[in-house]
């Protein structure tokens, strides 16, 4: 059965330790992205920082993978950018998807996160005039399972 999805949320990105991280959905969108600081290939690898100083989850941290392509991918203005994509976890109403995301910056934009028609498709409705329906569902769970500990 297809889940509920609103036109924002906040999901998971585990390989990079970024918890509800706020994603917008945009059906627009072929590919997901994600705000990706800098991103250069060295010695052959990948290395990137995710976010920027201004995110409250920024880290600094760089990441580095030897799987990734460079794609030339239209951006929302219809320009064709070429652009870094790797294939990492994404975990939504509890869910891991292991999908592509292309590698931008999005600083200039509300949402860090865009998930893109490859991930939703077949997988979730849309419906615009919700919001953060599977991060409420998990703080929903983790209250319910804080209650147990307790009782």
């Amino acid at each position: 059965m297809q889940k509920i999805l609103g036109r924002y949320d906040r999901v998971d990105l585990p390989e990079f330790g970024l918890i509800n991280i706020h994603a917008k959905i945009d059906t627009g969108a072929y590919t997901s992205s994600l705000h990706c600081h800098k991103a250069e290939v060295v010695g052959g690898k990948l290395e990137f920082i995710l976010l920027d100083e201004e995110h409250p989850e920024f880290t600094g941290m760089k990441f580095t993978t030897s799987d990734y392509q460079i794609r030339n991918i239209k951006n929302s203005f219809g320009e064709v950018e070429r652009r870094f994509v790797i294939v990492t976890t994404l975990k939504i109403f509890n869910e891991e998807i292991t999908t592509e995301f292309s590698l931008s910056n999005r600083g200039s934009l509300k949402f860090p996160i865009l998930i893109g028609r490859k991930i939703l498709r077949n997988r979730f409705i849309i419906d615009v005039k919700k919001k953060n329906l599977s991060f409420r569902e998990k703080q929903k769970l983790h209250r319910t399972l804080k209650k147990q500990k307790r009782g």
